[in-house]
């Protein structure tokens, strides 16, 4: 932004309802025309920390600004610099596709001959022409969430904040969402995804934070945070139990640093199993056929595993990221919500 200042910063941002504490001291910064992911676990803190910023609810303590207005401050001046697509599709079951965004460029205060053409050229994007005279609420999932976020995009904010907006989508939806997003970080947006998928982190981020009980325990791409968990593990199950000691050696020969390195050979017996953390992807997979080969080692399976989710978490926290409940879940409003908004 202007005077070098981030497109989004958060310092210190706290947040309790009662006992529960959502927000522990959050930092946060994004730079124009990047994308940040907020990785994390139901009940980390991502949803709070964005209606935050978006200004739909007032922090504890801290401070934040986004395109380099106060948060709280200049609250009404920064609503009209940035678009929010939630967890849920927040579309008006009962207008159709284009009323619905044609309604939102009104409340923009929009000339009605500017909402009708923007309306006009989002359903068009969105593949979502043929649908435009249906009510929304005969659209299928994957349907809404790309009307809802065509709703965000009315008025072209430089800043945009999306709150898992693929969670529940099928493969091909959440495909379809990835290209769109992916155009609009193209043109030049900075955004803030919050996501509890690795994968959609690594195809959509510049950067990925990882929060976890209110605050970020870790920063970086999504190859440094994979680092951090130790990288691919190349995985084999052999055919005869008697050739494991033999394939193990050969792992050993491929892991990570080498005969003498950290990639350490994992082997379980019962299994005829034997796996080992490595570098090189798929490159790697032909030299360690050839050298099995040799040994005479006969297989049943053989894949490298990329890090997951809970692998990340296990990693950083020393505990796997399970589901649990958001104490203002997505879909509902708290009362301390609705006292500061």
């Amino acid at each position: 932004m202007a005077n070098g200042r981030p497109a989004i910063l958060a310092e210190g941002l706290e947040k309790s309802y009662g006992e529960t504490r959502a927000l522990d001291g959050l930092d946060l910064q994004v730079e124009e025309g990047t994308v940040l992911g907020l990785l994390g676990p139901n009940g980390a803190g991502k949803t709070t920390a964005v209606r935050i910023l978006t200004t739909l609810l007032k922090p504890d303590a801290g401070r934040a600004e986004v395109a380099g207005y106060d948060v709280l401050g200049q609250a009404g001046e920064l609503r009209s610099r940035i678009g929010l697509t939630g967890q849920y599709a927040a579309v008006d079951e009962y207008l159709t596709g284009w009323e619905n965004l044609e309604m939102v460029g009104r409340l923009y205060h929009l000339p009605k001959k500017t909402a009708s053409k923007r309306a006009d050229e989002l359903l068009e994007r969105f593949d979502l022409t043929d649908a435009a005279s249906r009510m929304a609420k005969t659209y299928s999932g994957g349907m809404r969430r790309r009307l809802d976020l065509a709703a965000s995009l009315v008025f072209s904010p430089p800043v945009l904040f999306l709150d898992e907006p693929t969670t529940g989508l099928d493969p091909r939806s959440r495909l379809a969402m990835w290209e769109i997003i992916g155009e609009l970080v193209s043109g030049g947006t900075t955004l803030l995804l919050t996501t509890q998928y690795l994968d959609e982190a690594d195809r959509l981020a510049d950067r990925i934070a990882v929060v976890d009980t209110g605050r970020v325990i870790a920063e970086g791409t999504a190859d440094d945070l994979k680092a951090r968990v130790g990288g691919e593990r190349l995985e084999i199950i052999v055919t005869e139990g008697a050739d494991l000691d033999s394939a193990a050696r050969v792992l050993q020969l491929h892991a990570k640093g080498g005969a003498g390195g950290t990639g350490g050979v994992s082997v379980d017996a019962d299994r005829r199993h034997a796996s080992a953390t490595v570098e090189g992807g798929a490159k790697l997979l032909a030299a360690v056929v050839r050298d099995l080969d040799r040994a005479g080692v006969q297989l049943d399976d053989l894949g490298l595993r990329r890090p997951t989710l809970d692998d990340v978490f296990l990693a950083l926290t020393g505990h796997a990221a399970e589901i649990k409940a958001d104490p203002v879940g997505a879909g509902r409003t708290s009362r301390q919500e609705k006292e500061t908004a």
